[in-house]
């Protein structure tokens, strides 16, 4: 058994994965509220007697939860949120997490996202307006005042993304666990008149897939090598019968 040629075979396959990630970061620097994706490998040892063979794992890819930059824009309907929590909208595929906080308001008073999906409150339920009801300001906890009145609150919601996401939407989330509301947290909150930016560092994911694309070249480069060593092989030990 050639166990060189399959131990290589996982290497490229992780690789390849984590090429894939550092594209996708890449390519979502610029995108508001995105959370960079990154992949985390383990040892698997193989059942090859008389000598235990290590491969890589496939690779378990994870969110990095580092905030991005906030950039003011003093919008009314600008939101960004402080601390580790999402805010929770309605899309095709389900209720989904995102940290990109550019809403606007429809002609009916419904608090969207630039998607057109429905912003979510604290209790699953669409938020509503009056859009002639004078500015809308929000509180520290997410809840919206006109002239002083609470009229609405902005849901802010947390999951345990270890158990598996979907990306929706570049910057949106789709936990596979439920997600649950963010209650008398004191290290979470929402600010008006700010944007969160990507938390990916564009340079060093660039310095990464640099880094990654030339060990893959490498790993190619030795199992040619090894095919052809195996080759000559074959071919001498063949001829001297």
């Amino acid at each position: 058994m050639q166990t060189g040629l399959y131990v290589a075979i996982s290497s490229q396959m992780a690789l390849e994965k984590r090429l894939n990630t550092l594209a996708d970061n890449i390519a979502n620097s610029g995108t508001v509220g995105f959370r960079g994706t990154e992949v985390k490998f383990n040892q698997m040892l193989g059942d090859t007697k008389p000598t235990k063979v290590s491969y890589v794992s496939k690779g378990e890819e994870f969110l990095n939860t580092n905030n991005g930059s906030l950039t003011r824009t003093g919008g009314m309907f600008d939101f960004a949120v402080k601390g580790d929590a999402w805010f929770q909208i309605d899309t095709p595929s389900g209720p989904a997490l995102t940290r990109d906080g550019r809403f606007t308001l429809t002609e009916t008073g419904e608090l969207v996202t630039i998607r057109g999906y429905p912003v979510l409150d604290a209790g699953g339920a669409p938020i509503q307006i009056n859009g002639s009801g004078g500015d809308v300001t929000v509180g520290a906890d997410g809840a919206l005042h006109q002239n002083g009145v609470a009229v609405a609150s902005l849901g802010l919601y947390q999951a345990d993304f270890s158990k598996g996401f979907m990306r929706l939407d570049n910057s949106a989330v789709l936990p596979s666990v439920q997600p649950e509301p963010v209650v008398d947290r004191f290290d979470v909150g929402v600010m008006q008149g700010f944007l969160e930016e990507s938390n990916v560092n564009a340079i060093a994911e660039m310095s990464q897939l640099i880094m990654v694309t030339r060990a893959f070249d490498n790993i190619t480069a030795l199992m040619r090598d090894g095919e052809g060593s195996l080759s000559e092989a074959i071919k001498t030990l063949g001829g001297s019968r």
